[in-house]
């Protein structure tokens, strides 16, 4: 009988080797009931089927007015009364101590009623009030939709950014973002369906703001740099299309390779799928972000050539914004540019601080809102305006304003949402909504709905149950909505 040379013929197996297997054969027996699911099985969570990949277009439950969202995340905590919701009782009483009890806040250094700097005028037909602070933006009171009885359950920026961005005030669940892009897809292929254009200041929390959290990582957001290159290795660095391909395809390969020994691994899938995109986003992304096709008129509109560098940043993020709009990217959100102070978080000098900041984006806004108008695009896109919280109507220290998530506005333009209207109302001082007091939970829900979405459809399975955005609350705010 010859020799069998162990090194020519099956190795034996060993403990470790049989465990493996024995692992792999049972979670096959478990991949085989959530494969018939359809958030693992790769179907439409509106109940069509994907027709190639996780960002493939997909239907909406029902017909929507719009189809992509900008996200105007103004990190820090905007003032209400400073910003759209005037408060003439304030003037009357400042410098007098505060007439309401005051709720505990983030540093209880608490001073006097403090009045606003800013005085406010109407803007439009419908003249809806807006404060001096946005004199560009006050020429587009028309399309704004001023929700000002908006309430959070976190007074702690990172807590709160969390709630606003994923409706849950930890880390570790899916942003808004990235459930429209599981939701919808994306209608162009060769970018991310949910885009961050970074101005230079990443939210406390950091970028599980963006996050897919247990969506799977096709979804997350994609954080774009200012400037001309936004993305890390968008430039071909081989020496010809040819040579990246054969790379490509042998990475491929190897992927593929590695799925077939493994089974459904939303981490290996992912990857194939984020690498070809980002082949695809090599040709895209720098047609996207040059600008010199844009005329001279649109520039200057946008702030381009504005003396303050700030002004200059976010009325580029805005302009990119509304090319990726056109290009069919679901959601978009801009963070703010560094002024050279805090962001909109004016625990001191509230008057310089504000001032920094809307000088920054109050000009592009504006621009935005007036090119989707003129191009169509903003009857089909949702504009959004918030921050995580507001301010205190009277002083931290003697000329500052602490946080405040009982009552404090947002705004939404386009998109189906009625405008030139204000919806809800704070008390005298605004400082607790008293009317038509509106949840993180709602307007997810509302925007949510405007895309088509219904929010309670929108779920995914997870740790045993079906997920969602809006958790178990939010209702959708009808009386917005056109």
């Amino acid at each position: 009988m010859p020799h069998h040379c162990l090194r020519f013929g099956d190795r034996p197996v060993s403990r470790r080797d049989m465990l493996a297997r024995c692992a792999n054969g049972f979670g096959a027996l478990a991949a085989a009931a959530l494969w018939q699911d359809r958030a693992f099985a790769g179907g439409s969570p509106t109940g069509t089927v994907a027709s190639a990949g996780p960002m493939s277009p997909r239907a909406p439950h029902f017909t929507p007015k719009a189809r992509s969202v900008i996200f105007l995340y103004m990190d820090g905590g905007p003032s209400q009364m400073d910003t759209f919701d005037p408060k003439p009782r304030l003037a009357i009483d400042h410098g007098k101590r505060f007439a309401m009890k005051m709720e505990p806040t983030q540093f209880n250094d608490n001073g006097a009623t403090l009045a606003s700097p800013w005085s406010f005028s109407p803007g439009g037909q419908s003249g809806l009030p807006v404060s001096d602070l946005f004199p560009h933006v006050r020429t587009c009171a028309d399309h704004l939709c001023v929700i000002r009885s908006m309430v959070s359950e976190f007074s702690e920026h990172t807590s709160a950014n969390y709630f606003l961005h994923t409706g849950f005030g930890l880390v570790g669940r899916p942003s808004a973002g990235s459930w429209v892009s599981y939701g919808l897809g994306t209608e162009n292929q060769n970018l991310p369906g949910f885009v961050v254009l970074n101005g230079g200041l990443v939210p406390p929390g950091g970028v599980e703001n963006f996050g897919n959290g247990f969506l799977p990582a096709s979804f997350q957001g994609s954080l774009f740099k200012a400037g001309n290159v936004p993305v890390a290795n968008v430039l071909r660095r081989e020496p010809s299309p040819e040579a990246q391909m054969r790379k490509l395809d042998l990475v491929r390969t190897l992927d593929q390779s590695l799925l077939h020994r493994l089974g459904p691994a939303d981490a290996v899938e992912s990857a194939i799928a984020n690498q070809e995109l980002a082949f695809r986003m090599q040709a895209a992304v720098p047609d996207l972000v040059e600008l010199r096709g844009e005329s001279e008129n649109t520039r200057q509109a946008y702030g381009l050539d504005a003396a303050y560098e700030p002004t200059r940043t976010f009325g580029r993020q805005c302009l990119v914004a509304r090319r990726l709009v056109e290009r069919g990217v679901r959601f978009i959100e801009l963070t703010c540019p560094p002024v050279g102070g805090d962001r909109w978080d004016q625990h001191g000098n509230l008057k310089e601080g504000h001032e920094n900041n809307a000088r920054a984006v109050d000009q592009p806004i504006a621009a935005l809102l007036k090119d989707l108008h003129s191009r169509g695009l903003l009857d089909s896109t949702v504009v959004l305006w918030a921050g995580e919280f507001g301010r205190t109507p009277f002083a931290q220290g003697s000329n500052g304003r602490d946080h405040n998530p009982f009552g404090f506005s947002v705004w939404l333009a386009g998109g189906g949402f009625k405008g030139g209207m204000t919806y809800g109302a704070t008390d005298e001082f605004g400082y607790k909504a008293v009317e038509n007091r509106t949840e993180i939970y709602d307007l997810h829900a509302t925007l949510l709905h405007a895309l088509g979405l219904e929010h309670t459809r929108l779920t995914y399975r997870f740790g045993g149950r079906d997920m969602r955005l809006t958790d178990v609350h939010g209702h959708v705010i009808r009386e917005i909505l056109a």
